[in-house]
C-alpha cells in the first residue's frame, strides 16, 4: 500500500493519478474524499458526522469514526487479498489518524507519503477549484504532518503530479 496524506488541495489526487500510470502493475486509488461523498446525507453536516465550519475548519463526530474504522477495515481486507491500493487521505487528527490505518492494516506493508504545499499555493488551488470551503487548504496545510511519520515526502509548491509520483514510484521499485 501507498499513503498520501496532505491537506486539501495540495496536490495528493493528481499524484494518485500519475502513480497508478508510472507503476507498473495495476493500483487501486481510494481517497477520503470518495468516502465523505459515501456518507449519507445527514452524515455531511451534522455533530457525529462531517461538518464544515465557514472558515475551512473540519470536525469530525463519533458516526464518522464508525464508519471511518469499517471503510478502513474493508481496505486492509483487500490489501491482505493481494490488491495493490493507493490511499489519499487527509490526517485531520495527524498522527492519531496513521495511528488507526496502522491498527487496521496490521502488518500490510505501507509506504507513508507526505505531501507538502506552501499554504498560498494550496489557498490558490482550493479557489480556481471551487469545490471546497475557503480556508480548508490553509488550515490543514501543516496540521495534518503534526507528529505523523514518512517514509518519503514531497513538496507540490514547484513539483507537478508527474515528477512527486516518479519518486514515489522509484522507492517503490
Amino acid at each position: 500500500m501507498i499513503i498520501l496524506n496532505g491537506g486539501s488541495s495540495s496536490g495528493k489526487s493528481g499524484i494518485v493519478r500519475c502513480l497508478q500510470s508510472v507503476l507498473p502493475d495495476s493500483w487501486l486509488a481510494f481517497g477520503c474524499d470518495s468516502f465523505v461523498d459515501a456518507l449519507p446525507a445527514r452524515m455531511q453536516a451534522s455533530d457525529d458526522g462531517i461538518a464544515f465550519a465557514a472558515d475551512g475548519e473540519v470536525s469530525i463526530g463519533a458516526d464518522f469514526l464508525t464508519l471511518e474504522a469499517a471503510w478502513r477495515a474493508g481496505v486492509a481486507t483487500m490489501a491482505r487479498a493481494g490488491a495493490r491500493i493507493i490511499i489519499d487521505d487527509v490526517f485531520l487528527g495527524g498522527s492519531a489518524s496513521q495511528q488507526r490505518w496502522r491498527t487496521a492494516l496490521g502488518d500490510v506493508p505501507v509506504l507513508w507519503v507526505g505531501v507538502r504545499c506552501a499554504s498560498e499555493t494550496a489557498a490558490g488551488r482550493e479557489i480556481a477549484r471551487g469545490d471546497r470551503v475557503q480556508g480548508m487548504a490553509a488550515t490543514q496545510a501543516e496540521s495534518v504532518h503534526k507528529d505523523v511519520f514518512y517514509d518519503l515526502e514531497v513538496d507540490t509548491t514547484h513539483t507537478e503530479s508527474l515528477d512527486c509520483a516518479r519518486i514515489i514510484a522509484a522507492r517503490i521499485g
